[in-house]
């Protein structure tokens, strides 16, 4: 133990700090975390089975030989150099910690009021995940968890066993491994916590434990896990219910990615031929009306088609074909469209849905006063179609003009007419307009011609 905290000590004065005002905060508590890691594999050639009373008993005397080798490695070392900057030994002797610790090992205490304290902090638990693995070895103070499993890395799944498991079988063909060969899944969560608690007690910084639970791992059940927590001191419990993630960095089953993916395609046709059960297909004729109305966008012309006396199609005509608005009002009506015809409401008002959404919405401008007011193209359509579920009378509206059809002398007329506004690329305000074959911009002065 006095080599691994003089190590780690000495590491605090070798690093480099990009700040002066880290390292003088290090120094000043000079923070180590001595910590173990192969414990599940301790066990096993010991013949003790992780998580068992036993297990719990052994536990508690190393981890607690542990924690006082470490704090008197650690005066021993402020006797040479000096404790930590912040050192006070009375408070330093009053946290929960060190009551615990020195309540067992008094000699502790002792140590450090002659000698001082070179670290606020000697140990921690940490999860060594690569460093365990790469050894060979359990990491942290988990155990295994399985004896074969697929670790899936950058390379891909890969198919590992626990040296000592393999070992113990290759020597003992045809048996069963001993009860003492047991995995994070053999155990219960309860027993995963147990090990935390005894652990923690001989602790004085972080920890790392999970807490396996199997796919079936109910809320109550959780609830009673945090209870235990509690109840045994631990400062925090990690619960990882199996399955629970759609990937995994270890399993005990490969997942064959491809298979997985062709599944998921015969899934998502199966739903959406029972989609396609609820889209409603447009009938080849359709009756409705087209209503012309002014925008702050020019004139637009909204087409609403009825289908079982209900609103089933929007064609939404603004502006100029190949400007930037007669894209968007295009795609406002298609949109529309495929919210009327996609499904069914409980109500089965789906339009009176739509003009909710789309009424009142505000753009750079508007035209009109009282409730002909009309905010944007949105506000437009929403107001058309009130005025056909409602007729003209509704709430002082009245309709510009109703026909069956767009006329083409109306449209070529209104590509032609000043008044027909774009929107500007330079400032964004619906104030593009055509004039000499250029487009000018009469908020910001932007101007392109060609």
């Amino acid at each position: 133990m006095n080599y691994a905290v003089r190590f780690l000590d000495n590491v605090i004065d070798t690093t480099p700090y990009h700040f002066d005002e880290n390292e003088a905060n290090q120094k000043l508590e000079r923070r180590v975390g001595l910590g173990s890691m192969g414990l599940a594999e301790l066990l096993i050639k010991m013949n003790i089975r992780y998580g068992s009373p036993e297990s719990l008993e052994f536990l508690d005397k190393l981890y607690g030989f542990m924690a006082r080798e470490s704090y008197l490695a650690s005066a021993e070392i402020a006797a040479e150099k000096g404790s930590f900057g912040a050192f006070d030994s009375e408070k330093y002797l009053q946290s929960g910690f060190m009551k615990n610790l020195v309540a067992t090992y008094p000699e502790v205490g002792a140590t450090i009021q002659e000698k001082g304290m070179r670290n606020v902090t000697v140990i921690t638990q940490a999860p060594t995940g690569s460093t365990g693995t790469m050894v060979g070895t359990s990491t942290g103070i988990e155990p295994y968890f399985a004896f074969e499993y697929f670790r899936q890395s950058r390379l891909g799944m890969d198919k590992q066993y626990v040296p000592i498991a393999q070992n113990w079988i290759n020597d003992n063909p045809g048996e069963d491994l001993p009860f003492y060969f047991v995995t994070a899944q053999d155990l219960s969560a309860e027993d995963h916590v147990r090990v935390q608690a005894v652990i923690q007690r001989w602790v004085d910084s972080s920890i790392s434990k999970t807490a396996n639970a199997p796919h079936d791992f109910t809320v109550e059940d959780t609830k009673n896990l945090y209870e235990l927590a509690f109840d045994l001191g631990c400062k925090g419990v990690t619960i990882y219910r199996d399955g629970s993630r759609d990937v995994q960095v270890l399993s005990t089953e490969k997942k064959d990615k491809p298979e997985e993916k062709k599944q998921q395609v015969v899934e998502v046709k199966v739903k959406n031929v029972e989609k396609e059960k609820e889209y409603q297909r447009r009938p080849q004729i359709l009756q409705g009306a087209t209503y012309k109305m002014n925008t702050p966008l020019g004139k637009a012309y909204i087409t609403i088609n009825d289908s079982n006396h209900a609103p089933f199609e929007v064609i939404v005509n603004v502006g100029k074909a190949g400007s930037d608005v007669f894209a968007m009002s295009e795609a406002l009506g298609r949109v529309a469209t495929l919210f009327l015809r996609f499904g069914e409401l409980p109500d089965g008002n789906k339009a009176r849905l739509l003009i909710k959404h789309l009424k009142g919405i505000g753009g750079t401008g508007a035209v009109g006063f009282g409730p002909n007011r009309v905010e944007s193209v949105a506000d437009a359509v929403a107001k058309a179609m009130e005025l056909h579920l409602d007729g003209p009378d509704t709430n002082g509206l009245v309709a510009a003009t109703e026909t069956p059809a767009i006329e083409d002398k109306d449209v070529h007329d209104d590509q032609f007419d000043f008044g027909v506004k774009d929107i500007c690329p330079s400032c964004g305000a619906a104030s593009l307009v055509n004039s000499e074959g250029c487009k000018s911009c009469t908020n910001c002065g932007y101007s392109r011609c060609g």
